[in-house]
Order: structure tokens, then C-alpha cells, then sequence
């Protein structure tokens, strides 16, 4: 059993905006199980670890007693969420969405409880609605609150186009917690509006409105820009277990410490004290790393796959499949940041940079033993790493 105070200790775990606490507190002291609400449109087969910052606070509410409710939006995946697009989102069909949301339902368990957690359509209620049904909740919100709305507020500033249905995503996603009757709704800090929105249709239906608890976007490899697919600076939690070891294994020493804070399940205090020995006693960031590999290999697969993907590893990089003495080459970055062919190029990997684009479409290219197959991949300052081009042409780079 939790205290009041562990609860919201562990509710505020990593989380960016908590609206509103004392609304929280007051609900936590009734004893009651809260029904606790994150969403998710399926618009690709996979989940990746970005996807499960949500889903591991989700599991936290678990662990506090609470009714998890997994909702997935075949409805509004149809809508297309325009969520920090500066054009608007390709729909999807209703055969793509259900091929999807299947996947999601076997992804999400090697997390959540399978028990415990209450899998929801919104296609369930809106299915059943009709069109008057719809102008009803389009009269409940106007014209000038959705503007205020950062993302449709500059495309319409500077004469982007935004369709109507657009403007009917926020109503579609706020409605989800009218039929849910959720107590708390989480989502990334990128749906906040969304959220609050929420909060007032549940208002206009006479329901108790909902503590938002927005989450950090979670960066990708790179460190710079949120996790992607597309970006190829990604972890998909179906990796291979040695591609997810070596993956994570690739960030920087700084990164490390977010993922620790938003996808660990570590104590906060074993965490911090791993910091401090970095700081004061040169334990070796490298062997903390090790230790959140291992843990996310086991979550997904199991805790032998963990094991032997750090043995792996180990085998591989501090047994001589490349060498611990290699020289370090320094590069420049441009802002901050350089970009995968830019990098190879001024480290002497490559002739040019066609060439590095070339070598990499071709699978020629690994960073720290994992081959990359995103051409856009750029590298942050500070990031330190060993590049593998070929089987002869090797070297670890400082990016400054």
C-alpha cells in the first residue's frame, strides 16, 4: 500500500505539467481506483521506445491500484491527428488502422498488465453517432480557442491551409474522455491542448474534469530530434535484442541519464547515486549504459536475452572485434550538429560525401557496431562514438 505522498511522487516521476495537483490529491485520498486514460492512433505497425514513455507511466498508475484504460483510436486515426504538422495529415483507411491497432494490443502488454488494463476502440461510441451528433460537439468549442492552438495558429498566420476535420481532432480526442469517463488523461506535452480540451467537454456533459499529466518528448539517438522512424533514430521495442543493445549502447552519456529518467523503472535513488559516482568517482559511464541496455533488452524480450546481449557486446567491442586503442579523430559541427555524410567525410571514412551517402544506402556503414540506414542521421556535439565503414576503414569520432 502507497502513501499519498509515494503516490504523487511517483505519478510526477518524469513528467512535465501535472494540471491540476490539488484536483489529484483530492481524488487519491478518496481511496478510490482512478480511471486513468492515454491514447494512441495507430498510424505504423510498431511501437518504439518513445511510444512507451507513456505506456510506463501508465504501468505506474498499475502499480498505484488504479484502472488503466489503453485506448486505441481507429476512429480518430481516420481523422489524422495535426499535432505539430505544419500541413495536413494524411488519413488513414480503416484496413490499415485495423492491421495496426493489432500490433499495438501484442506490443503494449510486454509492458502493461494484461489483467489490469482495459484495451478500448473509440470507434465503440463514435461509430454509433450520427451527423447531428457531431454539430452538437462542434458547438461546444469555437473557432478562435482552436487557434490559440500553437501549431493551427501558425500555419494560419502564415496562410498554411487547415482543413475542417482538423479542427474536429481535438473535439474527437476530448469526447473520448466524455465516454471514458477518465479521471486522468496522459499524454506528451505536445497534446496538451488536446488534453485540456478534454477537460472542458467533460465539463459541458456534467462530468468531473480530468488532471492532465503531460510527458517529455523522448529524443532519439541523435539526442537532438524526437524519436522517429522515419529519422531512422530510433529503438523499436520488436528489435532484435543485440540490434536494441547496441542501439542504446550509441548514446551519449548525457542522453543516457533522460532515458534512465523515462524509461527505467530504477529507483530514482539507485539512479542518482550511479550519477554521482560518474561525477565524483570515474566510474565509467560505459558500464552504467550497460545496465539500461540490459534492462530494456529484458523488458521486451526476456532477462536471459538481456544477458547474453551484453555478452555480446562485450565480446564484440572489449574482446578485439574492433580495437580499444583506436585514435581519436575530431570533427566540426555545424551548430551543434553534423550531419552522418558530413561526418564521415571529415573524419577521413569516406572521399566525399556522395560517396558516404552511397556507402551507407548500401549497408556499409556501422556506429558502434550497428548498421545505420537513415541518410538524414545527424550527430550531436559531444557525441563520441567508433565508425566502421567497410571491413578496413575505422576510427572513434568526436563530434565538437
Amino acid at each position: 500500500m502507497h502513501s499519498l505522498e509515494e503516490s504523487l511522487e511517483l505519478i510526477k516521476r518524469g513528467a512535465v505539467d501535472l494540471l491540476l495537483e490539488e484536483e489529484l490529491t483530492g481524488r487519491l485520498k478518496t481511496g478510490r481506483p482512478l480511471r486513468v486514460k492515454a491514447g494512441f492512433d495507430p498510424t505504423a505497425p510498431d511501437l518504439h521506445l518513445g511510444h512507451t514513455v507513456l505506456i510506463n507511466k501508465l504501468r505506474q498508475f498499475q502499480e498505484l491500484g488504479h484502472h488503466v484504460m489503453f485506448l486505441i483510436g481507429d476512429f480518430t486515426g481516420m481523422i489524422g491527428d495535426p499535432t505539430g504538422k505544419n500541413v495536413t495529415r494524411k488519413p488513414l483507411t480503416r484496413e490499415e488502422i485495423a492491421v495496426n491497432a493489432q500490433t499495438y494490443r501484442e506490443q503494449v502488454f510486454k509492458i502493461l498488465d494484461p489483467e489490469r488494463t482495459e484495451v478500448v476502440f473509440n470507434s465503440t461510441w463514435f461509430d454509433r453517432m450520427v451527423p447531428a451528433d457531431f454539430i452538437h460537439l462542434a458547438a461546444k468549442h469555437t473557432v478562435a480557442r482552436m487557434l490559440e492552438r500553437d501549431d493551427f495558429g501558425k500555419r494560419y498566420a502564415s496562410g498554411q491551409p487547415i482543413a475542417i476535420h482538423e479542427f474536429l481532432y481535438p473535439l474527437v480526442q476530448g469526447y473520448d474522455s466524455v465516454a471514458m469517463r477518465a479521471d486522468v488523461e496522459l499524454g506528451g506535452t505536445d497534446q496538451k491542448f488536446n488534453l485540456l480540451v478534454g477537460r472542458e467537454l467533460q465539463k459541458h456533459y456534467g462530468q468531473l474534469p480530468q488532471i492532465v499529466l503531460t510527458m517529455p518528448i523522448l529524443e532519439g539517438l541523435d539526442g537532438v530530434q524526437k524519436m522517429s522512424k522515419s529519422l531512422g533514430n530510433y529503438v523499436g521495442i520488436r528489435d532484435e535484442p543485440n540490434d536494441m543493445f547496441g542501439k542504446l549502447m550509441s548514446i551519449s552519456d548525457e542522453l543516457m541519464w533522460r532515458y534512465f529518467e523515462l524509461l527505467s523503472f530504477r529507483p530514482p535513488h539507485e539512479i542518482a547515486e550511479w550519477q554521482r559516482q560518474v561525477i565524483q568517482e570515474g566510474l565509467n559511464p560505459r558500464d552504467v549504459k550497460f545496465r539500461l541496455a540490459e534492462e530494456l533488452v529484458a523488458r521486451f524480450h526476456d532477462a536471459e536475452a538481456g544477458r547474453q546481449a551484453l555478452a555480446a557486446f562485450v565480446e564484440r567491442f572489449q574482446k578485439g572485434a574492433l580495437p580499444e586503442n583506436l585514435a581519436e579523430v575530431q570533427v566540426q559541427s555545424r551548430d551543434g550538429r553534423l550531419p552522418i555524410a558530413n561526418l564521415l567525410k571529415d573524419a577521413g571514412l569516406a572521399d566525399s560525401t556522395s560517396e558516404a551517402l552511397r556507402l551507407i544506402r548500401q549497408g556499409a556503414v556501422r556506429i558502434d557496431g550497428e548498421r545505420i540506414e537513415s541518410r538524414e542521421l545527424e550527430l550531436v556535439a559531444g557525441s563520441r562514438h567508433v565508425y566502421q565503414v567497410g571491413k578496413r576503414r575505422v576510427a572513434r569520432v568526436l563530434v565538437r
